[in-house]
């Protein structure tokens, strides 16, 4: 017996609706079927203050934001540093995943963690954790999934995640769901990443990444469907440029649809197609070997 549409629907990570409206054809969306905690931890959660793209003058500074469903911010440990800050630099400790949960701020599901003196604390949820799986952080934690270790101690080849650029600063990079890094090569001090956008960077050894990919990988999968949703989300709509006058922006003005002759620009008259913003002179730039676009990075 062939299974229904509303089983079909339930056994695939991203459903679709009935089109009792228009926009309703188009959304697609989250089963959520792997989380298994709805309300967040307590302890673990604050309030988040809703700014409208303003800053402490109260000029906007961020164009395009206001409004959006109430938020609370869960705590992530991005550092994995427990087994440092409490048993010393060598030791390693385990926790086990407690829960999954949804986090309203990121697209990755967050994993909630007991340690065995049963302080909990959230992490990025990688692809294969579950409900008791036991994750290690330390130095000599085996690289395998959802562990944190340094670089320097993962082998070649290994898909990471959640990667600190700078020591016991956190993870920084690489944490949207889906993601992940490979480590290419390593040497004494430095080891070579690749990163999703095809980027290959050096990164010190010391620094610290979590093994695996990133769980919730069928978030590109989801279609908002309609402009009410991205309101929900907190963006709101802007203008489109030539729509305005010309004291409002610079592509602004005409007695007809005109970008006004020139080339497309922001409203501070930045040109917004293949300028380079990036300094030439930015730190970070000796650590980059081949740019995003497959070109390797010119050295002085």
């Amino acid at each position: 017996m062939l299974p229904t549409s509303q089983e079909i629907i339930s056994l695939m990570p991203i459903r679709s609706y009935k089109p009792t409206t228009p926009s309703m054809r188009y959304i697609k969306r989250s089963t959520f079927e792997e989380v298994t905690k709805t309300k967040p931890e307590k302890s673990l959660v604050k309030t988040r203050k809703r700014t409208g793209g303003r800053n402490s003058d109260g000029h906007v500074t961020t164009r395009g934001r206001g409004g959006g469903a109430k938020q609370k911010i869960r705590n992530v440990d991005f550092r994995r540093r427990f087994a440092r800050d409490k048993y010393g630099p060598s030791a390693t400790v385990t926790a086990t995943v407690t829960a999954i949960e949804y986090d309203p701020i990121r697209s990755a599901r967050i994993a909630l963690v007991e340690y065995a003196d049963q302080e909990k604390r959230y992490v990025i949820a990688a692809r294969g954790m579950k409900l008791g799986s036991q994750i290690s952080s330390g130095p000599n934690a085996e690289p395998e999934v959802g562990n944190a270790l340094p670089l320097g101690k993962i082998p070649p080849g290994t898909p990471i995640h959640n990667i600190e650029l700078t020591i016991g600063r956190g993870g920084q990079i690489v944490r949207a769901a889906g993601t992940s890094a490979t480590l290419m090569a390593a040497d004494k001090k430095y080891v070579q990443i690749k990163l999703p956008s095809g980027e290959i960077r050096r990164v010190n050894a010391d620094c610290w990444a979590t093994v695996g990919v990133v769980g919730n990988s069928d978030h590109e999968k989801q279609v908002i469907g309609k402009a009410g949703n991205t309101r929900h989300r907190g963006r709101r709509g802007i203008t489109r440029a030539v729509a305005k006058n010309p004291v409002d922006h610079p592509m602004g003005g005409g007695e007809a649809k005109t970008s006004g002759g020139g080339h497309p620009v922001t409203p501070w008259g930045v040109p917004t197609k293949g300028y380079k913003t990036r300094s030439k002179k930015k730190y970070s730039n000796k650590f980059i070997l081949v740019r995003r676009d497959g070109r390797p990075m010119k050295r002085k």
